[in-house]
């Protein structure tokens, strides 16, 4: 679980003390188990709460961490140092960028799993990479190409032969991929 230090609860407090309409803090990470992932607190107010948050009380004021972001919380460590200039609030997660899948994991985080763990390493050698985008209703799955894969040639090949193949392969339930990326710019394309 994350630690929210001493010095780090009264820096928060303090802020939260200037806002009228704060219920507390809301701890989150955007895209996690991704190499973009961001460990982020922000103000949480009344309609930001989500169902599944895990409340927690502290001494000096209230976390709510956002459910599908707990698995990647782990060990994590908000910190607030003083310094000459007033002082730092630092937060580490190091679990944040490491996909931890299971099967009992949605299937959103495994499939970013296999997309960057297995897919984007080979399309780097191209300059490339792809980002899920979405998983429809109908089990599809919608990617978006980037780097030296937008505007290439052989992208319907990538596409199907390769990122289809594998997610495929790993996971059966889905029904196929579609691509969403405009591939009319082709100044970073490889091919």
């Amino acid at each position: 679980m994350v630690t929210i230090t001493e010095s780090a609860q009264e820096y928060l407090a303090e802020l939260l003390s200037k806002q009228e309409d704060a219920l507390g803090v809301r701890v989150f990470i955007n895209q996690a188990g991704t190499p973009r992932a961001e460990t982020c607190i922000a103000y949480c107010r009344e309609g930001d709460l989500q169902e599944g948050d895990e409340k927690r009380e502290m001494e000096s004021l209230t976390a709510w961490f956002d459910a599908h972001s707990l698995p990647y919380l782990e060990d994590a460590l908000v910190d607030y140092s003083k310094d000459r200039m007033g002082g730092q609030l630092t937060i580490k997660a190091p679990n944040a960028k490491m996909p931890r899948v299971g099967e009992d994991s949605s299937l959103e985080d495994r499939i970013n799993y296999v997309l960057y763990n297995e897919i984007n390493p080979a399309l780097a050698a191209h300059g490339g990479e792809v980002s899920l985008v979405e998983v429809t209703e109908d089990k599809y799955v919608v990617l978006e190409f980037g780097g030296g894969c937008q505007g290439c040639s052989a992208v319907d090949q990538t596409l199907k032969g390769g990122v289809e193949k594998t997610l495929l392969e790993q996971l059966p339930q889905l029904k196929g991929v579609r691509d969403m990326t405009d591939h009319s710019d082709t100044s970073q394309a490889y091919y």
